[in-house]
């Protein structure tokens, strides 16, 4: 057993030695993606996707609660109409892939795969919005965009990748605002409460916000290389694409004016960010909120009689509770298994054998911990929902250690650089606004801005870069 073990686990790269090398291998050896024959696009297998599925019925649960619908928009995009809004196709145009023949026949107009629906939604809202009455318009959509990246790493990066983009419509710019803080606040949410990934709540900063948009909030997590992911974006717009889509509605002083508009999404990178947060050298680790499985049931000496029946009551008992469990009878030895689904990282591991059921008790493994212990089977529901709890807690807690414990306030350019390369993490700063001081963090100590936390810090009056009075503290750090 311990052998089948060895050779599973020797199979993932140390995170120590190469964490780059060890995510990809986490990936494969997991079974959540394979590479395809098209650069930069990938498979996503069963478990993967069974991973985004559950991602998307709670987040698809908490859109709905706030009364948003969703809908599906056309894939392609005709260039007319891409080009109706400056900023916004200017910062997405080196990513555009295009649709130039249908069939053999070349097209008059190019078409663009989407890289973001932003311009679909307008068109399709300048048919739909007339009176005041028709707002707020709250839509969603689940599906796929293309952005034809240079460079490409399973879940972090892809050209094709799947995510949830919301596009809302308001009467009033205050309406808007409240909108693009919502759902900034339920990604944070689902984040911390799910995920078990503490988020840093901000804004960005003009440089770093999405194009076209007046203001970009972001939720910022740390990985545990301590290098920043970001988790999910809320955008306000403004009235400034309402305007260039003629988009009007008749207000309740029967004049006509333009509504304000928001954006908001988050993607399947953020399975990345989970891997990432809390896997091991032994593997992935799952919250098990998230978890396709959260209890794996592993018979120990299965051929013996009345031991394989055992555990399919067992099996039963935990699906009537609403765990989502596996019994694995396949004839791979204990150990095999035992390697295949902490590989996979499942939460909690029960182990049911001819000795244990003699003494009407069983094994529960911890995935996080690798903590094992005897429990009786009575009351089991409870216990295993009690130890579940306790590992998704626990794996915020460690998570959120890893943040505080990695954050630090910098007085100077020079301290930024010094502690980055000594230990990574985020850097706090205070910062004139400049873009120019903005940009000489990136030359000269290699990190960008992540945000403009929503939670402020006086760390002084003067921008660590040139000096000058302060305007904001900002998070700093290397970024996915």
């Amino acid at each position: 057993m311990a052998q089948d073990k060895r050779k599973q686990v020797s199979q993932i790269t140390d995170m120590e030695a190469d964490f780059a090398q060890w995510f990809t291998d986490v990936c494969l050896k997991a079974e959540l993606i394979d590479y395809s024959s098209l650069k930069g696009v990938f498979i996503y297998r069963p478990y993967g996707y069974a991973i985004w599925e559950n991602f998307q019925k709670i987040l698809d649960g908490m859109f709905k609660a706030t009364g948003h619908e969703n809908v599906y928009l056309p894939m392609l995009i005709p260039e007319s109409l891409l080009q109706k809004e400056k900023d916004h196709v200017e910062g997405f145009a080196p990513e555009c892939a295009w649709v130039t023949y249908g069939g053999s026949e070349e097209l008059e107009e190019r078409y663009c795969i989407r890289p973001t629906s932003e311009t679909l939604f307008c068109e399709h809202y300048a048919h739909i919005i007339q009176s005041h009455r028709d707002l707020p318009k709250l839509y969603n959509q689940w599906c796929s965009v293309l952005r034809w990246e240079k460079t490409s790493r399973p879940f972090l990066r892809h050209r094709e990748f799947l995510w949830q983009e919301g596009h809302t419509m308001h009467a009033t710019a205050q309406e808007a605002q409240e909108e693009t803080e919502r759902m900034f606040n339920i990604y944070a949410d689902f984040c911390e409460n799910y995920l078990a990934m503490p988020v840093v709540k901000g804004r960005k900063t003009d440089k770093e916000k999405f194009s076209g948009a007046e203001a970009t909030y972001t939720v910022e997590c740390m990985m545990h290389d301590k290098k920043a992911l970001q988790a999910g974006t809320s955008h306000y717009f403004g009235d400034g694409f309402a305007r260039a889509f003629n988009i009007t509605f008749a207000g309740k002083d029967n004049q006509l004016h333009h509504p304000f508009q928001t954006s908001w999404g988050v993607s399947t990178r953020l399975i990345g960010g989970l891997i990432m947060t809390h896997g091991d050298n032994n593997g992935l680790v799952l919250p098990p909120k998230v978890a396709p499985i959260q209890v794996v049931i592993i018979p120990v000496a299965q051929h013996k009689p009345g031991v394989l029946e055992a555990n399919r009551a067992l099996l039963e008992r935990l699906q009537k509770a609403g765990v989502r469990v596996k019994l694995d009878e396949s004839d791979n030895t204990p150990g095999w298994k035992f390697a295949e689904y902490e590989m996979k990282g499942v939460p909690l591991r029960l182990e049911l054998g001819p000795k244990d059921m003699e003494q009407n008790q069983c094994v529960l493994a911890r995935r996080d911990s690798g903590e094992k212990t005897v429990v009786s089977l009575d009351g089991l529901e409870d216990t295993v929902a009690q130890m579940l709890e306790d590992i998704q807690k626990g794996l915020y807690q460690r998570a959120k250690a890893n943040l505080e414990e990695n954050t630090y306030p910098c007085a100077t350019l020079e301290e930024v650089k010094e502690r980055m390369a000594q230990r990574g993490g985020f850097a706090k700063t205070m910062w004139c606004g400049d873009l120019a001081c903005e940009m000489r963090m990136k030359e000269e100590a290699g990190v960008s801005s992540r945000c403009i936390p929503l939670e402020q810090e006086h760390l002084g009056d003067v921008c660590a870069c040139c000096g000058k009075p302060a305007k904001h503290m900002v998070y700093w750090g290397v970024a996915y």
